[in-house]
């Protein structure tokens, strides 16, 4: 039998908002303290995640927080000329504030600050949880460009993103705030259901997980929210129910799976051995298993 919209209602609730805005404010006033190494430097503080995006659930505790350096910024050049290219190499040199250092720096903050609870991962500083303080992941990144044009500092065009680098040294460029603002858009164009349902598959990701029908970690809030966002809006109204399976349906019968992109339009959804794209097998087995959850309810 199908999973009844009362259940499918209640897991539509967003999750906790008032301790994880405890949590980024606390964080973000020990991230801009006046006494940091970094303090004169040009750098922002923000959200990224499912709780910047009003899609966190009551079992997702998580706050991510990236603090951007904006002294200095990583650039895809991929779309420029070659003259274009020469004219960019020729206008900027090389950093003396690296993102190196300044990850170096926020790590010491962080611990100065919370001790023993700060821990340097692969991609983020994770602080844990304590009290109402919920467990936050910290991204610490520069700047990132994606240039469409450029004949001049004065005269370019481009996409304004975040990067970082793993333990790996392998570069990450993401667009958290393009990813916010289309899926607000997305919300908005669908009546206001894209983001309940985004928390509806996310509850169904927990039980899956839970019944031992896919493996955890495999399908990341990041890209359900990316998959739901090339659903067609018309597919995302009048109830929960009607809204998952079509969403279930549509992903199996219509979506041309190689053309989907992510949320922020500037990657492909689907696409194997990428960071920043959903490998299309762990995306299937998602879709199958929230089938099979539905169908044996």
């Amino acid at each position: 039998m199908p999973i009844p919209e009362t259940q499918l209602e209640t897991w539509s609730h967003q999750g906790s908002i008032t301790q994880s805005s405890s949590t980024y404010h606390s964080i973000k006033s020990v991230l801009e303290a006046s006494t940091t190494p970094y303090a004169g430097r040009n750098f922002k503080v923000f959200l990224q995640g499912s709780y910047a995006n009003d899609t966190n659930i009551f079992t997702e505790s998580d706050v991510d927080i990236v603090i951007r350096l904006d002294d200095c910024f990583q650039s895809d050049l991929s779309q420029l000329a070659e003259e274009e290219k020469a004219a960019y190499k020729s206008a900027f040199r090389d950093a003396t504030y690296t993102h190196a250092d300044f990850k170096r720096d926020v790590l010491s903050v962080l611990k100065k600050q919370y001790g023993t609870a700060v821990r340097a991962g692969d991609k983020a500083i994770a602080i844990d949880a304590n009290g109402s303080r919920r467990k936050v992941d910290v991204i610490v990144a520069i700047q990132f460009r994606r240039y469409f044009k450029f004949h001049s500092s004065d005269n370019s065009e481009y996409v304004e993103g975040i990067c970082f680098w793993n333990g790996d040294g392998e570069r990450i460029a993401n667009y958290p705030k393009q990813h916010s603002a289309n899926l607000t858009m997305k919300h908005q164009n669908t009546s206001n259901w894209c983001k309940p349902v985004a928390r509806v598959l996310k509850n169904m990701r927990r039980r899956m997980v839970d019944d031992g029908l896919i493996e955890a970690g495999a399908a990341p809030s990041y890209y359900i929210e990316g998959l739901l966002y090339n659903v067609p809006d018309e597919k995302l109204a009048s109830s929960y129910q009607e809204s998952v399976v079509n969403t279930l349906n549509w992903y199996f019968q219509e979506a041309s799976k190689a053309d989907l992109i992510c949320a922020n339009e500037q990657y492909y959804l689907l696409r194997d051995g990428v960071h920043t794209c959903w490998n299309q097998a762990s995306c299937d087995a998602f879709v199958e298993a929230a089938v099979k959850l539905w169908n044996e309810w």
